[in-house]
């Protein structure tokens, strides 16, 4: 992949055009990594793309590593919401918004694992959390998609001056995505630049 006039070119790469989004997004310095939680990447991406959806993102990454890009990179997104980050406000003022094609938190239901949109996830796509002291189930990212987020947000960091990568959690306490599976399939993705500490 490559990044060519703001726009990732690639063989796995698709192009939903988004053309809601027009306020210009210059020197983004921020990351800023979700999860869908809905049953496909296409599907997500063709729903953030809608006119009338007040939610968009730049990329949406599937579960086989496919990518799709609705928005350029020079251009804001509304992925953030009510956020901040290191004392600024208004996320998606410098930030690149990344939905990654995963279901989420899951219930368990018997022997069952369903996801908030009903979806039932086989166990070997289950990734089960006991950081809190009690057990909480997760869908499970997989490794062609780890490896897509690196490379993607290598390439990002190459063209633009990239210094925080986060998840949607690290920037608002209403969003719990993209979750502890993403830290079991690629440790140490996240990235912070305090002004005043150096990294975090």
């Amino acid at each position: 992949m490559e990044i060519f006039n703001h726009v990732l070119i690639g063989k796995e790469v698709s192009h939903l055009p988004c053309l809601k989004n027009k306020l210009p997004l210059e020197e983004p310095d921020t990351i800023v990594v979700h999860y869908t939680a809905g049953s496909s990447a296409r599907g997500a991406a063709e729903y953030l793309a809608r006119p009338g959806v007040d939610a968009s993102a730049h990329l949406v990454i599937g579960r086989r590593g496919e990518v799709y890009q609705l928005v350029p990179f020079n251009v804001e997104v509304w992925h953030a919401g009510r956020s901040s980050l290191l004392g600024r406000s208004d996320v998606n003022h410098y930030s690149i918004g990344i939905e990654l094609d995963n279901l989420g938190r899951l219930r368990k239901e018997g022997s069952r694992f369903v996801a908030e949109c009903g979806k039932t996830v086989r166990p070997e796509e289950v990734f089960a959390d006991e950081a809190g002291g009690k057990a909480a189930y997760w869908h499970r990212y997989t490794a062609a998609q780890a490896e897509a987020l690196l490379e993607i947000v290598t390439l990002l960091e190459s063209h633009y001056p990239i210094r925080n990568v986060v998840g949607h959690s690290d920037i608002t306490t209403r969003k719990s995505d993209p979750g502890p599976a993403l830290d079991a399939v690629l440790p140490s993705w996240r990235c912070l630049f305090d002004e005043e500490t150096g990294m975090v």
